[in-house]
């Protein structure tokens, strides 16, 4: 059996390495520069944008769930471990200079952002009771000219949605919150270890399962409360960390800029070197964290009430500017800061006491004497839990469009099932296997964001830049049968 595990392991690894080469490297970064420029560089518009996030909703329009509701579950999915996990991921196998290039995900992200935004509330579909249904899917099956193409792609993306849920939304959550938990537990070896995952495992499984079943608008009241919480009290442990850090900041920025072109080795080879490896996992753990070019915040974008597409787009390119050029931003100068300060923490790394990211991170905010690990265990509950629900109206989505209604209630089984599994079980192995499936998601989003650009452009003139921002869009919306 265990050779079986490490053979799957060994192949799961391989897989990974191939569908984030340079291939997707090109797509994603090609995605992002041009949807910037089609947009005529959409990122200036994020004070209006941020403007528009936090004031009176658009109740007289179309939509099942407030835009800032929608926001803040899209946001609940994405500011998860990618912003605490995934940039310590990053930088230990990728080093300080994938900090940078997650950073540059973010920044040309929130084109690509709002693009698939805009073209998943322009192409939304309204089931026989309603409700609001859209997303790449139905962007790919509605806009594109070539309709037997554009079905297929719907399908594969669809598919991608559905297994990727059980990992990025699932399974990688669940591990990495019972990791940071048990951590701050002593003693636990062996069986006792195995017991208390079970436990947080059952546990996490009635606090899901309680939510998801209620719907969206069950999730995005959990969400609208949780999301703001859970990012101010982890930003401000990560700016005390920095300020404590103060001459070592500079340092820090340095560094990772430096490493981001030059690929030379950081804190005596502890962690990964390489421009091509920076490259890499900054990509990586960039998608990871703010899902930019994946698809999958628009799928609950596309509920919003809103009365044009460009509104809805613009609130929700502002998820990948908090949870991107702002949060992972201070995580990985407060990681890389603390490691310069810290010199037994590069030693830990090189002895092989420190080899997990949960590890360097607990380890950076152990730095505040007795509320640091306090404030992290609590923020990596909120996050792991909010992306959680997230992910799961994400999957909730696919399943829709491939199996109809009567999917949902085994497909919400299904996910609770790998919530359980991810805190006995996964690893490494785990984060393998989302990154697979979010590539696999990448790609047929980034061909309907492509496609449509022309779309995307026109009607961004004339809603952003010709200031019809409040102009309502009349255009019918289709029903589906969704039996």
């Amino acid at each position: 059996m265990d050779g079986f595990i490490q053979a799957f392991s060994a192949g799961v690894d391989a897989v990974d390495s191939f569908v984030w080469g340079w291939a997707m490297i090109v797509l994603l970064l090609g995605t992002h520069l041009y949807t910037t420029v089609r947009t005529r560089f959409i990122q200036r518009k994020i004070g209006t944008a941020i403007k528009l996030s936090v004031s009176q909703q658009d109740s007289d329009s179309a939509g099942d769930v407030s835009q800032f509701g929608a926001l803040t579950t899209a946001l609940a999915a994405t500011i998860g471990t990618g912003n605490i996990v995934g940039v310590a991921t990053g930088l230990l196998f990728g080093g300080p200079g994938a900090i940078f290039w997650m950073w540059i995900t973010g920044v040309f992200g929130i084109a690509t952002k709002y693009s698939e935004t805009y073209i998943s509330v322009k192409y939304r579909v309204k089931d026989e009771n309603g409700e609001m249904l859209g997303g790449a899917m139905y962007a790919l099956q509605r806009g594109f000219k070539h309709k037997k193409l554009g079905r297929v792609l719907a399908i594969l993306f669809a598919l991608f949605t559905f297994i990727a849920s059980f990992g990025i939304g699932a399974s990688v959550q669940s591990n990495s919150l019972a990791g940071v938990v048990t951590a701050y537990i002593p003693d636990l070896s062996g069986e006792t270890l195995a017991g208390a995952n079970a436990l947080i495992g059952a546990l996490l499984v009635v606090l899901v399962g309680v939510v998801i079943m209620g719907g969206i608008q069950s999730i995005t009241r959990v969400t609208e409360k949780l999301v703001p919480l859970m990012a101010l009290l982890y930003a401000v442990g990560c700016i005390v960390i920095i300020c404590m850090n103060g001459p070592y900041v500079g340092e820090a920025i340095q560094l990772i800029v430096t490493c981001a072109f030059t690929g030379q080795a950081a804190f005596g080879g502890a962690v990964g070197s390489g421009v091509a490896l920076a490259l890499q996992y900054g990509f990586k753990r960039g998608l990871f964290s703010n899902e930019s070019g994946l698809g999958s915040a628009p799928l609950v974008a596309a509920s919003a009430t809103t009365k044009n597409p460009a509104r809805q787009a613009l609130v929700s390119m502002t998820g990948t500017f908090w949870d991107t050029v702002i949060i992972c931003a201070i995580t990985g100068i407060m990681l890389v800061s603390t490691m310069l300060s810290d010199p037994s923490i590069e030693a830990g790394i090189l002895a092989g006491n420190i080899t997990a990211a949960a590890q360097l991170t607990t380890t950076a905010f152990s730095a505040i004497p007795v509320l640091g690990p306090i404030v992290l265990a609590v923020g990596m509950v909120l996050f792991t839990y909010s992306t959680m629900l997230g992910w799961a109206q994400y999957g909730n989505r696919a399943v829709m469009y491939l199996f109809g209604k009567k999917g949902i209630r085994p497909y919400q089984v299904a996910y609770l099932v790998f919530v359980f599994w991810g805190c006995i079980g996964g690893g490494q192995l785990v984060w393998n296997i989302s990154d697979i499936t979010n590539a696999l998601m990448a790609v047929p989003n980034c061909i309907a964001v492509l496609g449509l650009g022309g779309v995307i452009a026109a009607g961004t003139r004339h809603y952003v830049y010709d200031k019809n921002l409040d102009e309502v869009d009349e255009t019918p919306i289709p029903q589906v049968g969704t039996k």
